[in-house]
């Protein structure tokens, strides 16, 4: 059995991976990636992040709902929209991505190890390939960035048929399918609220349930109850604080969910988005004294260590809030920290992004967590409505939120729903991390039409309110 040594020794080739790797690789280390050929890039790239974000442009395109503003509800570039048409999109996409990530880690010198790793001892892997043959490396440093995947209820038989998990919505065979007319979604969690959102695009009837009558905690109440108010306008039911306790096929052939209130919903499809069931349980960590909880999620310190100094986790693996964009800089701030490199590091201005239909996004503390905290605020907003660009692209239903401190006038927060959610809030977050105030957003000249616009007309709306 063949051994290598390595400073660093990543398993997972996924956001965190890829970054924590690349980032030791330039600080002049010997690095390497376990994971299996036809994993690399991660979840993110496979069943994740990239494959959801592309089907969702392939929804907006196919079903004409940025047009639908002005050409009527009945309005849409295709009639009858199968799965294949989607997963065109989807797949060139997910191919290009590859290329990139294949290309960025050969650039930097990262070797890869094709297969599942396994820790032997504190300091070594086991990696088995699909050969069935297996290679040990052992390293100074590990970071496990090994992901998550779906998480399964015993109530609820997935199979791929007619009950899916997010990895399997989308799935290959379903090419000719027509999307569905109607769906059941298990979940309102990130996942599940977007993908309902997709299909609420496409004309389904979808019902969203969830046993919490509180979902997407971290997100301004405001912004949300806009959220549900659209999915609702377009035929969806939210049943929240219900518990599904079975799934069956009836007898036309439906899928029917029971609750434990007693009520029955049937649709054509379910999608069960319950939660992640992160990957630390299949590393064999009980071996070194690395402790993984019923969720597969590895406990870290604020420098991503874990009990074992030189074992660092990152990304999906270590939980919430889960997303590419700060799995990447979990990685790079773990590949740092454990070579003695400094790193600034401010999680509190993480931007999320959840790209429902409209799209969410924010930066900074919400209205509940400053009046939970004593922090006196302001608030200034602005509708997308009355801007020009609003209106030329039919956006009715966005608006910009900023929340500052009615002394310094600090920006505190910044939360945006609307067409372009996701990439406005960078602004909000560049201000912020410069200790900018709400003036000089109000000083700033934005061009003409746009919607960053709604940063100068919120700020005047908040300061007027002083």
């Amino acid at each position: 059995m063949s051994q290598e040594h390595f400073d660093l020794l990543v398993i997972g080739s996924g956001p965190a991976g890829q970054k924590g790797a690349i980032n030791a690789s330039k600080l002049g280390k010997r690095v390497a990636i376990a994971d299996g050929s036809l994993a690399l890039g991660g979840t993110c790239l496979h069943t994740g992040t990239i494959p959801s974000k592309s089907l969702r442009e392939a929804v907006i395109y196919l079903s004409g709902y940025r047009q639908k503003a002005f050409y009527g509800k009945s309005y849409a570039v295709q009639r009858r929209i199968t799965f294949g048409d989607l997963s065109l999109r989807v797949s060139e996409v997910v191919e290009r991505e590859l290329d990139v990530v294949r290309d960025q880690l050969a650039r930097n010198g990262v070797e890869m190890l094709d297969g599942h790793a396994a820790f032997v001892d504190a300091n070594t892997v086991e990696i088995e390939r699909q050969s069935g043959l297996s290679v040990r490396a052992t390293a100074d440093a590990f970071l496990i960035a090994c992901g998550a995947r779906p998480a399964h209820s015993p109530t609820v038989p997935v199979d791929g048929h007619r009950v899916f998990d997010s990895d399997q919505f989308v799935s290959e065979g379903r090419e000719q399918h027509e999307v569905v007319r109607s769906l059941i979604v298990v979940g309102a969690g990130v996942i599940g609220i977007e993908y309902a959102a997709m299909a609420t695009a496409l004309g389904a009837d979808v019902t969203i349930i969830d046993q919490r009558r509180d979902v997407l905690e971290f997100v301004d109440r405001e912004i949300l109850e806009a959220l549900f108010y659209h999915l609702r306008e377009n035929k969806a039911t939210l049943r929240l604080g219900e518990k599904v306790v079975s799934v069956e096929v009836d007898e036309r052939d439906r899928v029917c969910a029971r609750l434990e209130s007693g009520k029955r919903v049937a649709a054509e499809t379910l999608l069960y988005t319950v939660g992640r069931q992160a990957n630390g349980d299949r590393l064999g960590l009980e071996k070194i004294g690395v402790q993984v909880d019923k969720r597969g999620r590895i406990e870290v310190d604020e420098n991503f260590q874990t009990t074992l100094p030189h074992i660092y986790a990152a990304g999906d693996v270590i939980g919430f809030p889960a997303l590419a964009s700060t799995s990447m800089e979990q990685g790079r701030i773990a590949s740092c920290h454990m070579f003695g490199v400094p790193a600034d590091h401010a999680p509190h201005l993480f931007p999320y992004g959840i790209y429902t239909l409209p799209e969410i996004s924010m930066v900074g503390r919400t209205e509940e967590q400053l009046t939970d905290e004593k922090v006196p605020y302001e608030v200034g907003l602005a509708q997308f409505a009355e801007l020009a660009r609003g209106q030329m692209i039919g956006d009715r239903t966005g608006r910009l939120k900023l929340l500052f401190d009615p002394n310094s006038l600090k920006i505190l927060g910044v939360h945006i729903i609307g067409d372009g959610a996701a990439e406005l809030i960078h602004i909000g977050q560049t201000a912020m991390s410069l200790g900018g105030t709400v003036e000089f957003l109000r000083d700033s000249v934005f061009n003409y039409p746009t919607l960053a616009e709604a940063y100068k007309v919120a700020a005047f709306d908040g300061l007027n309110k002083l």
